[in-house]
């Protein structure tokens, strides 16, 4: 077989492309996506603060932390279950660290009976983690957060149990378009979601605890 420089140097741009092209689809498939479950009161809220994080591609409300199976939003009292969310990131542009650094930002963790307006067990601030390197992250943010604020932090840090998908009409409720009867008045879920969130206080009472450290409540 005769080889010519012109075929040596073709073979070897399409052994060049070839490889390129792998490394390409490693770097592409090679996402360390990962999951963090938080409680931050009303999980409408949390979902709508976290879906805009860059690296986060889901966050699905839903229950966790209770004694019972299946809950339901109209059966949660007294499950000692939380309103909670899954948050699904990639590891590679956000960081657990830095997803908990926002959170103890994004609610009132001084709070044990609740969040803002919402006042049960149901709306308390948890952590729930999953694995020993979960828990000595979670607990380095709590105490950076505790030192920021300079006030104790009651946000418990949780072993991770099973987590429940809330029922459909509470996924992306501040972005739904459905009508429904409000204090105010008729109102579509994203303005209903609106009128509620300011309604109960929780971005001002925010502001007034981490002003401008808070990463959401400006929005």
């Amino acid at each position: 077989m005769t080889f010519t420089i012109q075929s040596v140097k073709t073979a070897a741009l399409a052994i060049l492309i070839g490889a390129g092209a792998m490394l390409h689809g490693t770097t592409a498939d090679a996402r360390d996506i990962q999951k963090a479950v938080v409680a931050g009161g009303c999980f409408w809220c949390v979902e709508s603060d976290f879906e805009r994080v860059r690296g986060v591609s889901e966050v699905i409300s839903g229950y966790t932390g209770g004694t019972t199976a299946n809950p339901t939003y109209k059966t949660l009292k007294g499950t000692g279950h939380y309103e909670a969310v899954e948050i699904t990131y990639d590891a590679d542009v956000v960081s657990y660290a830095q997803l908990l650094h926002m959170f103890f930002r994004a609610v009132d963790p001084t709070d044990a009976g609740g969040q803002f307006c919402d006042r049960s067990e149901t709306y308390r601030t948890a952590i729930f983690v999953s694995n020993s390197g979960q828990q000595a992250i979670a607990t380095a943010a709590l105490a950076e957060a505790q030192r920021d604020l300079g006030k104790a932090i009651v946000t418990p840090i949780l072993p991770a149990a099973t987590f429940f998908a809330a029922e459909d009409y509470h996924q992306d409720y501040y972005r739904g378009t459905n009508r429904v009867i409000t204090r105010g008045g008729i109102k579509t879920q994203a303005d209903a979601y609106k009128f509620y969130r300011a309604g109960c206080g929780r971005d001002a009472r925010i502001k007034q605890l981490w002003g401008s450290a808070a990463p959401f409540a400006n929005h």
